[in-house]
Order: C-alpha cells, then structure tokens, then sequence
C-alpha cells in the first residue's frame, strides 16, 4: 500500500494502532452530522469499518488512507476511495470521501489530502471517474467537491434512511492526469 505526500501531510495505510483515533472521530456528534443517519458510531462499531477499509486495499488495490500531519506526526482524520454501495443507483462508482476531526476543520487539509487521493486514484489505481456524495446541508464537504474540480450531477435520497444527497463527479480527463 502506497504512501502520499503533499506539502503539510502524509497520507499511510491505515493500521490497527489507529482505533482509537478513529473511534474518538466516530463519537463525535459534530463529525458524524452529516454521515449517514447522523449517529455516532460504537468503539465496536469503528473497528469493523477499521477493517473492512484495510481489507479494501487487498480487494480492489485502493482504499482509504489516515491522514497525519506532517509537522506533529497527529493523525487529522483519513481520505479515500471506496464503493458506495449505500447509493445503488450510482454504481458501477468509486466514491472519494473524506473525515477529519474538528480540530483540523477550516484549514484546507480535506482539500489537499483529496487532491492527492485523486491523483493516485487517476494515475497509479487508473480510474476514469470518481464520484462523492455529500449530505445536501454539507455545506463544507460540498465546497471540497468544488475546490476538486468535481461537477455536481444530481441530487437524490440514501434508500437506508431517506438522507438528502449530492452526488459530484469528476472524470480523469477533467482532472487532468
């Protein structure tokens, strides 16, 4: 699994040792507003996402990554690539997402770990679309979308819960790569 660098971050494998930040980032009402139902997520709960996001890594050569701060070695949140099958009608998709802790919030780091997840999505996985899909009151998730490049193509409900959403996409040709 490769590691990304941009000019403040490092972006690695998630690992086991990451549990407890990720759950202290799940049980956090304010992080978790707009994922899914809302609800924060267990110590339990965390750990069965915790691996079923390394075990994407070994299925389909991509997945999500912790993202640490370069200058303190913090762990901010993670970034990555997935399947959304929580939104069938999007599919056959790679979704781009995104979870920062609040501490991190308004300083630009979702963007810059975004765009470096994109180019590794586009250049080294070879993608030729990548999707994602916000809350439509997500006002800050939407304007990363944005600041990607990303263009908004519809708006529609999660059939689990009935959840607002928007689904952006960019292709690689529009990206760039």
């Amino acid at each position: 699994m490769p590691e990304l660098f941009t000019a403040r971050l490092r972006l690695r494998p998630l690992h086991d040792d990451d549990l407890d930040a990720l759950a202290r980032l799940n049980a956090d009402p304010e992080v978790m507003r707009y994922i899914g139902d809302g609800s924060v997520r267990t110590r339990e709960e965390t750990a069965a996402g915790l691996a079923r996001m390394r075990a994407e890594w070994e299925e389909r050569g991509h997945g999500m990554f912790a993202v640490e701060v370069r200058e303190s070695g913090e762990f901010a949140g993670w970034t990555g690539t997935t399947v959304p099958h929580f939104l069938p009608e999007v599919l056959p998709a790679v979704e781009i997402g995104w979870r920062f802790d609040r501490g991190h919030w308004g300083r630009g780091l979702a963007t810059e770990a975004a765009r470096a997840v994109l180019g590794h999505a586009f250049d080294a996985v070879g993608l030729e679309r990548v999707v994602s899909i916000c809350h439509a009151h997500n006002g800050a998730s939407e304007a990363v979308m944005r600041k990607l490049g990303m263009r908004r193509e519809r708006e529609t409900v999660v059939p689990g819960h009935g959840a607002p959403v928007r689904v952006y996409a960019i292709t690689r040709e529009a990206y760039g790569v």
